[in-house]
């Protein structure tokens, strides 16, 4: 049940998201539905991969090269939803930024 109400809750913040961002188009409810569980899904199982294999740079530039790793994963994601569409890795880096400040807000919010 957890589960369903946390999918939900980052749902409503990439609808917010992409609401706030020009550079992000959302088709509707269901596409920020897919939105969510494909992003979930590409950081569970993708990025762990990505930063491990980029740990020495990830050092090396004090943690900044994760922005632009997760940005490749929201372009990941754009390429795999139809209804998600980011215009570049520009907005993709600002649409993770808003991402990770509204979740936090609608998360402790409601919990």
């Amino acid at each position: 049940m957890t589960f369903l109400f946390h999918w939900l809750i980052r749902a409503l913040a990439i609808i917010i998201t992409a609401y706030l961002l020009p550079g992000v188009r959302l088709s509707g409810f269901f596409a920020a539905l897919v939105t969510a569980l494909v992003l979930g899904l590409v950081n569970t199982f993708i990025k762990p991969i990505i930063l491990l294999l980029t740990l020495p740079f990830n050092i090396l530039t004090l943690g900044l090269l994760t922005f632009a790793i997760n940005a490749f994963m929201i372009l990941l994601t754009s390429a795999v939803v139809p209804g998600f569409q980011v215009t570049g890795f520009f907005w993709a880096l600002i649409f993770s930024l808003v991402l990770a400040v509204i979740n936090f807000a609608l998360g402790t919010m409601i919990f």
